[in-house]
């Protein structure tokens, strides 16, 4: 059976993986895009937090995903779980560093002007910061996503869901007739969503990034 046949007599179960997998990397970057950017608030004002919240999530993501899922499997058991803290967490750093960055690249003469106009910090933050900080987080965003799309694969280790359960499958049955198909399949999977993603992404960034602050 060559790949193209193979894909049309599975076409279903990939399809079924495949959602999956995208629904996985969407919610937890959602997650790890709230906390991401809730740490840079509290932070970037602070030299020695933000530096402290930048290496503590660098230090989340040298943890090998093998391992960091095997850690988390005796503790929250097996599937969604582990999969979903695990990508989170390594979800973070780009998120961190860039809204750190991004607020602290606001130019502070807008701060005082809108200071001057009677606007609260709160409001500040929400209607002259983050949005002047807009384009570096959604860097971030995007850096993560990829980052999650390869990551989530190693899930299907622990029974989590999506492609990787494709390319675990094909792994284990090295020699057989079909092995490479599912490596195969599971692999160019991944890299369609990725880009797909991050077509998305600029789709969002040209939306809601004005465009005298994209040139």
């Amino acid at each position: 059976m060559d790949f193209w046949e193979y894909l049309g007599s599975r076409h279903q179960q990939l399809l079924t993986d495949a959602w999956q997998h995208a629904s996985a990397v969407f919610q937890c970057m959602v997650l790890a895009t709230v906390l991401g950017v809730l740490i840079g608030v509290v932070t970037y004002r602070s030299g020695w937090a933000g530096d402290l919240a930048t290496t503590t999530t660098s230090t989340i993501l040298t943890v090998p995903s093998l391992a960091m899922i095997g850690l988390l499997v005796p503790v929250v058991g097996l599937g969604v779980p582990p999969t979903v803290i695990a990508l989170t967490l390594y979800g973070l750093l780009p998120i961190v560093r860039n809204s750190i960055v991004g607020l602290r690249g606001v130019d502070p003469t807008l701060v005082d002007a809108a200071r001057g106009i009677g606007m609260s910090g709160p409001m500040r933050l929400v209607r002259v910061e983050l949005p002047l900080a807009w384009p570096p987080i959604l860097t971030g965003i995007r850096v993560s996503t990829q980052m999650l799309m390869g990551i989530a694969a190693i899930a299907a280790y622990a029974s989590g869901p999506g492609l990787g359960n494709e390319i675990f499958r094909g792994l284990a049955s090295l020699g057989s007739k079909n092995a490479l198909n599912q490596v195969l399949a599971g692999t160019l999977g991944i890299i369609i969503l990725a880009l797909l993603f991050d077509a998305a992404y600029v789709l969002i960034g040209r939306l809601t990034i004005p465009r005298g602050i994209r040139v």
